[in-house]
């Protein structure tokens, strides 16, 4: 099926994880695919394995992004599919938070996340669809994530009153909020080894379905609501957990 043929999408953060399978599954529907990312190798790598079109862009920075949508408006033209996907995660315990960390994340997730699109609006087509890649931590208490989690809430609460003021435009905006997904960003925290095992194991014993996500399972939805079959949807969040939000408390 190529349910996306003769689209335009653009992945931020497409070089790795849940970004690389989302622009790989859009392209697979028919999509043409751009994906951007800070790191230059590592875009241009990505980008070479997909077959698609990658431009280096860091979502922290404002300026980076008006100059990433003059150059998706100089080779593309308009844009129907916008998967706002950068992100960082920087655990840290209540009572140790630096204005360094928390002004990191905050920038990424939720700056970038928010001047992306108000960045990309004057060239994405009426009845395009925005998706925006929050978390499950939005609503899980879990320790040590206090500042990814509300970044993350707030970019949930961005989303429905977008969805309300672009609907004039029948431009369709939703959060997907993943649970624990095997991706390189929990490498990235700086957290040994060890460590790391140790928390994946935990976190997968609470997860009813007893196993992490996969970046293509993310993908799938994503995909979705990118396509016409989701027309009616905007304004929504989709917990993709394995049940976890529903059951914080398993053991």
């Amino acid at each position: 099926m190529s349910k996306l043929n003769g689209k335009i999408a653009v992945v931020t953060g497409g070089n790795s994880g849940i970004g690389y399978a989302s622009a790989k599954e859009l392209k697979s529907q028919g999509a043409t695919v751009i994906i951007t990312g800070r790191n230059s190798e590592k875009v241009q790598a990505a980008a070479t394995e997909l077959d698609v079109k990658g431009f280096v862009a860091d979502v922290e920075s404002i300026s980076a992004i008006e100059s990433l949508v003059d150059q998706v408006r100089n080779e593309f033209g308009n844009v129907d599919i916008l998967f706002v996907n950068a992100g960082i995660f920087q655990p840290a315990p209540v009572g140790q938070i630096s204005e360094e960390m928390f002004d990191h994340q905050m920038g990424i997730n939720f700056k970038g996340a928010v001047f992306t699109t108000e960045k990309f609006l004057p060239i994405l087509n009426d009845g395009a669809s925005i998706i925006n890649l929050s978390s499950v931590n939005a609503y899980t208490g879990m320790p040590n994530t206090a500042v990814y989690a509300a970044s993350k809430a707030a970019l949930n609460s961005y989303t429905r009153t977008a969805a309300t003021e672009l609907a004039s435009r029948k431009i369709r905006i939703n959060s997907v909020n993943p649970g624990p997904v095997a991706t390189p960003i929990f490498e990235k925290t700086g957290m040994e080894e060890e460590q790391l095992n140790g928390f994946a194991q935990a976190m997968q014993n609470r997860i009813p379905l007893k196993r992490f996500g996969q970046p293509e399972d993310i993908a799938k939805l994503v995909s979705f609501l990118a396509s016409d079959d989701a027309s009616f949807i905007t304004g929504s969040e989709y917990n993709i957990d394995g049940g976890i939000n529903i059951n914080p408390l398993l053991s």
